[in-house]
């Protein structure tokens, strides 16, 4: 079984496939770098206080802000999903 949730509330190391973006503008710019629906995407690394999150799409390494986080929509394996 799966669900959805926001990069946002992913946890380092936890993946999941990117299904949609909620804002419409972000969407053009993540799309133009790659980040596609049906890849899959890994949460590499959080820097503290919201500096930023490194992430793994397929072979590529990604650096977003937080902003850009929320509005990236995953499907993620209810399993592998740790509670927050």
């Amino acid at each position: 079984m799966s669900h959805l949730e926001p990069l946002s509330n992913l946890n380092e190391g936890e993946t999941g496939v990117i299904r949609s973006f909620t804002d419409d503008q972000m969407a053009s710019k993540l799309l133009s770098m790659g980040m596609l629906p049906g890849k899959s995407l890994t949460l590499v690394r959080r820097v503290s206080l919201g500096g930023g999150i490194y992430l793994k799409v397929e072979s590529q390494t990604f650096a977003v802000r937080e902003e850009e986080a929320r509005n990236i929509i995953l499907e993620l394996e209810d399993e592998t999903h740790l509670s927050h």
